[in-house]
């Protein structure tokens, strides 16, 4: 399917679709993620960060803003930005964290993801923030490559706990 013939729909996520949400958000971390981690920790991750109770927790959080990338009704992706003090990092005022931008399996390459990322940068934008940012795993080479190729650039790093492991995310950031 070419990018062009996905009509995607970005809109505020509503309370009623957190169900939909909470199952496109584990859908979409078991498939980014099972490769290269062990199973229990991702299991342990997956009950810890996706489970509904932490979702509706976060989507309470006035800092905290979802959206969703819909194909005609159906959620196939979301991005969740988040402005201080729910940031998880730096907490700095003039910034805009995307703390999440996931798209379902079958929609990667096709420009979904870089609509949400687009959606997040004229977000901060219309909010006057200076710059955006968000953490990637180090060995997520893919999610490293777009966000490269749509001008964001690692400036740190950070300790990410996952399980019994602590592995390492990579800041990045695109100033405006």
């Amino acid at each position: 399917m070419p990018t062009d013939k996905i009509d995607l729909t970005i809109t505020p996520l509503k309370k009623e679709e957190l169900p939909k949400l909470v199952n496109v958000a584990r859908e979409a971390f078991l498939q980014a993620f099972t490769e290269g981690n062990k199973p229990e920790n991702v299991s342990a991750y997956l009950d810890e960060a996706f489970a509904y109770s932490q979702i509706a927790k976060e989507f309470q959080e006035a800092a905290s803003h979802f959206y969703v990338g819909k194909l005609e009704d159906t959620i196939i992706g979301y991005t969740k930005l988040n402005e201080v003090p729910a940031q998880t990092d730096i907490h700095d005022p003039v910034s805009l964290e995307i703390a999440r931008l996931y798209v379902l399996e079958e929609y990667l390459g096709k420009g979904v993801g870089k609509k949400l990322l687009d959606f997040g940068i004229d977000f901060a934008k219309e909010k006057g923030k200076k710059y955006l940012w968000l953490g990637v795993w180090e060995h997520n080479a893919r999610a490293i490559r777009f966000y490269e190729k749509n001008g964001l650039r690692i400036f740190d790093s950070h300790p990410f706990p996952f399980g019994d492991e602590i592995q390492t995310d990579y800041l990045m950031r695109i100033d405006f």
